[in-house]
């Protein structure tokens, strides 16, 4: 699976999670060099507190495109350690 957004390729892998529709890749696919730190959370009842990395791609920025959960609940524990894609990010095969 890919993850791509303003023509750039941010997240690759063989190994992505599918929970809900998203698919969650390992943080290690991602390219960091794309992502910055936002303090924004939110809260899911069953997953738990999610943080949030906005996309910067070629001068162009995408707020809170990237989210995941740094300490999953128990019932989403198998998301742990992956961060999933939105608002305009493209994820394929």
């Amino acid at each position: 699976m890919k993850a791509i957004w303003n023509g750039q390729v941010i997240a690759e892998s063989s190994d992505t999670v599918v929970v809900e529709g998203n698919h969650y890749f390992p943080a290690d696919s991602i390219k960091r060099e794309y992502l910055a730190d936002s303090a924004t959370h939110t809260v899911c009842g069953w997953k738990g507190r999610a943080s949030y990395y906005s996309l910067n791609v070629d001068g162009a920025a995408n707020q809170d495109a990237v989210w995941y959960y740094p300490e999953p609940k128990a019932a989403a524990a198998e998301i742990k350690g992956r961060v999933a894609f939105w608002k305009g990010v493209k994820v394929e095969a």
